[in-house]
């Protein structure tokens, strides 16, 4: 029986690249598989997921194994992500940085729909705007970089309200703000729960949306970023002129932006629940 190398050596230097790149991909799709699964599964259930015998599959893991990207547990019926993929991971986690990975969507917002842009975090004293972008023709507002943002008034505050996890600190801004409204600001609010309405109608549309609520003349959208875990680690923001701005959440300017949330949540390696 011909050797392997010299059968090897007879091919094409293009088959051979192509033979190559097809064993990485599958390579990569066992691991990826692997990693879908939960980081451990059986043999079996990675053959499945990745539509190959299992015998191929095994053949794959044994190449994983032997760079420390999967490991076997002591009974032999189950493989793990291994202490390299661990490795690989925490450092691509550590460059996970919700500004920097949002910088893109901004401008592209900018660009593309001439709209002010922006990134807020949740500080102390509420939604802090941490990145800027304005157009050729930007509109004036008084918010910039720095800026601490209404938790009920604003499209930014009004995301961070129903989309992060509920905590202390939210509540208090919450209730302080409720408690300072006056009486026609009160009234802006929906129901005899205005919360939990207001809540449930955002997380509804997917996007926060205000018209003249904040800043007399301007409207907003704002849609949440998630990071790995499925928490809000942030904030992507449009406003633009009210004359010239719809903030319907099923308009262009909505769907544009929950659009590039999205693609920014799945850079920060958030995986929606089909």
């Amino acid at each position: 029986m011909a050797d392997s190398a010299v059968i090897e050596e007879s091919q094409p230097a293009s088959d051979q690249r192509r033979q190559r790149v097809q064993a990485a991909e599958t390579c990569l799709a066992v691991l990826k598989a692997l990693a879908n699964l939960g980081g451990r599964a059986s043999l079996t259930a990675i053959g499945a997921a990745v539509d190959e015998s299992p015998a191929k599959v095994h053949r794959y893991l044994a190449s994983l194994m032997a760079e420390g990207l999967v490991e076997q547990d002591r009974g032999g019926t189950q493989y793990a992500l291994g202490s390299e993929a661990i490795r690989v991971g925490l450092a691509a986690m550590r460059q996970c940085d919700p500004i920097r990975v949002a910088e893109p969507a901004l401008i592209h917002l900018r660009e593309a729909l001439q709209v002010t842009s922006f990134v807020a975090v949740m500080g102390n004293m509420g939604p802090v705007i941490v990145r800027f972008e304005e157009p050729s023709l930007p509109v004036t507002v008084n918010v910039r970089v720095g800026s601490v943002m209404s938790m009920l008034w604003s499209a930014t505050g009004r995301a961070f309200l129903a989309f992060m996890d509920s905590s202390p600190q939210v509540e208090s801004l919450v209730q302080q703000e409720l408690a300072q409204a006056s009486p026609s600001r009160r009234a802006q609010l929906p129901g005899k729960k205005p919360l939990e309405q207001l809540q449930a109608e955002i997380r509804a549309a997917g996007c926060a949306s205000i018209r003249d609520t904040n800043l007399p003349g301007i409207s907003a959208v704002a849609a949440p970023l998630y990071d790995y875990t499925g928490h809000v680690v942030a904030v992507l923001c449009a406003l633009g002129a009210s004359g010239g701005f719809d903030p319907d959440p099923q308009g262009a300017v909505a769907q544009a932006l929950c659009a590039e949330a999205r693609t920014v949540s799945a850079s920060l390696g958030f995986r929606a629940q089909s």
